[in-house]
């Protein structure tokens, strides 16, 4: 399956690193290596230190990335950059870039379970591995327990009516697939609009799923502790939740002494970006700098 990757704010994130030509960078959600490839054509004298939890990102970046030097490419969470880091022989980096968005990889491979689009198995998990699915989350969390993250997670105000429905539902019979759980949001809140009712249900979901805001804050603390002094923190997110987690945590930082924030306010897409990569419309980009 051929997979169409555009690395949203391309050019932003490589200005915003400041690249050295002998510079540790780490592209801390590899994905499918856009980031990391800019990174490398920069500085040619340069290490790249790239991580995903998924395996298949990492077969297919690396296939990307094969004509360059000095890359290290490490199946692990995001979270535990440090010892990642560490692990290598580094005890510092000269930038770090954390894209925070969901991979086109799991949205386009098939099986994946990330669109409620597609009638495949609820799975969404970023690192096969792992145990819980979002089958697990639908099928067996109590009915207080899905309003709630679907009301959090989702930003979803309707979240009691749907987690309701869903486990109204899963009394007749198991919900197995996502157009399954699609069509049930669907029939509970009806249609308004071009936005899909279940969009909001299924990030919840997702972000339930795959634990991504601890994740986030974990990164960005332990992160901040490996750059060298003027090293760049650059952080691409999506939605209101991780902003205001990369937000707060920069303002932490920067209260405390250790960072100087660059983005006084986030930095989105041009016009010309969000036309030609709708994925990238709602990204907002923040830089942190080490003192």
């Amino acid at each position: 399956m051929e997979i169409i990757h555009v690395p949203v704010m391309r050019e932003e994130v490589l200005e915003a690193l400041k690249i050295k030509d002998t510079g540790i960078y780490v592209d801390a959600t590899l994905g499918l290596g856009g980031h990391s490839e800019g990174i490398l054509q920069q500085a040619d004298n340069c290490t790249l230190i790239g991580i995903d939890r998924d395996n298949r990102a990492i077969s297919i970046a690396k296939e990307r990335l094969k004509c360059f030097r000095n890359v290290h490419l490490v199946r692990d969470s995001f979270s535990n950059i440090r010892n990642v880091v560490h692990d290598l022989g580094y005890d510092r980096v000269n930038g770090i870039i954390l894209d925070a968005g969901v991979s086109t990889l799991h949205l386009k491979t098939e099986g994946a379970g990330f669109s409620f689009l597609r009638d495949e198995p609820l799975d969404m998990r970023m690192d096969q591995r792992q145990k819980l699915t979002a089958g697990d989350v639908v099928n067996r969390y109590p009915e207080k327990e899905l309003a709630s993250i679907i009301y959090e997670y989702g930003e979803e105000w309707r979240s009691r009516r749907i987690a309701k429905a869903i486990v109204y539902a899963r009394k007749k019979q198991s919900i197995n697939s996502c157009k399954e759980l699609a069509d049930i949001i669907q029939k509970s809140i009806g249609r308004h609009g071009r936005i899909h009712p279940a969009t909001k249900t299924f990030q919840a979901i997702r972000i339930e799923v795959n634990k991504e805001l601890d994740e986030l804050s974990n990164a960005i603390d332990a992160g901040a502790e490996l750059l060298e002094r003027e090293g760049r923190f650059c952080i691409l997110s999506y939605h209101s939740l991780e902003d205001r987690i990369v937000k707060n945590a920069f303002k932490k930082l920067a209260k405390d002494g250790m960072f100087k924030i660059i983005t006084k306010k986030p930095l989105v897409p041009g016009a010309g970006e969000s036309k030609l990569n709708p994925s990238s419309r709602s990204a907002k980009f923040r830089v942190g700098e080490r003192l």
